[in-house]
């Protein structure tokens, strides 16, 4: 008989975590999920099922809230503005110890392994270091865990996404180690070679084509209203871009970015500094994976987010393409709401490989032989 796997996601988001590890195996059931944006949560239950996903801080969910009593995983990425390079990287934000909550729940779900995704400045930091302690000798001394930065590229995303991953496990279990890339730069022996833009955005009418979508239809969640449920193909929205954007992005050539700019058209804030990220305004390159895709992604100004060849930002479609969302995926919210959820998503592919991963250690874990003494 197949091996059921029960999973609790937490800080759960659109559920691409969730996602990724369903396309792993059938084994894996989402059993419960907590998050408490809204919109994301409203995606996660029109997604995964009703019931599953409550919208709520986990702060309250442990103290009321339909907290399983065992489950086999627990995933989640803690919010991870107070760590990430891109904010202020404040110390002393509530949100860096959001993983005490994490804590808890482990203590209460008793798993058999857990699955920690954030930036990589995570695992730099004093809350990573407190973790590390809790399992030594604190509330969490009967786990252990690896940990590393994993390249969502390097597991077959369209996408250079470097993301601090933590796997846990009881200690009278198999130790997984870390999932082995599958992808490389260049094709390896017994590794492909990373896939591109051009390959994922291969069938994609250059033309966005869905503008008639928004806001026909409404998916009630929470006691709110929402726009949507929309198929990731039915994001593949336009915008109105004033015209000198879109004298910019005729001037940007092919792997190009703002430093390709004439004078005339250099915001001023460009003209003052010559130097600095060649990603703003920059446009995608074909043949490689994309830059990570972040929840800005239709701003070019914020990134390298032009189009490898149109004069505009790539779409809610594009963005979801380039993360890996599935067509079975749903999403639901205002479209800088589900901007926000596909950027804040863990990419598709990378899910998988840890989901396929997990499942042959709790494979292996079944054999008696296997487990520690």
């Amino acid at each position: 008989m197949p091996l059921t796997i029960r999973v609790l996601d937490l800080f759960a988001g659109a559920g691409g975590l969730t996602a990724g590890l369903h396309s792993a195996t059938a084994g894996f059931s989402t059993v419960a999920a907590v998050e408490m944006d809204i919109a994301a949560a409203a995606t996660f239950d029109a997604t995964f099922g009703e019931g599953i996903v409550e919208a709520r801080p986990i702060e309250e969910w442990l103290v009321d809230g339909n907290v399983p009593t065992s489950v086999d995983v627990v995933v989640g990425g803690p919010p991870c503005q107070g760590f990430s390079t891109l904010g202020k990287r404040d110390v002393e934000d509530v949100r860096n110890s959001l993983w005490r909550r994490y804590a808890e729940t482990i203590l209460r779900t008793g798993p058999k392994y857990f699955v920690i995704e954030n930036v990589e400045a995570f695992q730099r930091s004093i809350e990573f270091q407190k973790l590390t302690d809790e399992t030594s000798t604190g509330v969490l001394r009967d786990y252990d865990f690896v940990h590393g930065v994993l390249n969502a590229a390097d597991y077959g995303a369209p996408q250079a996404r470097r993301r601090a991953i933590v796997i846990g496990r009881h200690r009278d279990l198999p130790n997984p180690g870390l999932p082995l890339p599958t992808h490389a730069r260049e094709e390896m022996l017994g590794l492909d070679r990373h896939k591109t833009v051009g390959e994922a955005f291969a069938g994609i009418p250059v033309e966005p084509d869905m503008d008639a979508v928004f806001g026909s239809r409404f998916h009630d969640f929470g006691g709110k209203r929402f726009d949507g449920a929309f198929s990731p193909r039915e994001l593949h929205w336009s915008r109105d871009y004033r015209q000198l954007s879109l004298d910019r992005f005729r001037a940007i050539p092919a792997g190009g970015n703002r430093f390709d700019l004439p004078w005339e058209l250099q915001a001023p804030c460009w003209r003052k500094h010559q130097s600095g990220s060649a990603d703003v305004m920059g446009r995608l390159r074909r043949d490689r994976p994309s830059v990570t895709i972040r929840t800005e992604f239709f701003k070019p100004e914020k990134g390298r987010y032009i189009h490898p060849t149109a004069d505009r930002a790539i779409t809610h479609y594009e963005a979801a393409v380039l993360q890996g969302f599935p067509s079975t995926h749903r999403f639901v919210g205002s479209r800088t709401a589900i901007a926000r959820q596909i950027g804040n998503a863990v990419p598709i592919a990378l899910g998988a490989a840890i989901g396929r991963h997990l499942a042959a250690a709790l494979a292996k874990a079944e054999e008696p032989e296997s487990r520690a003494a």
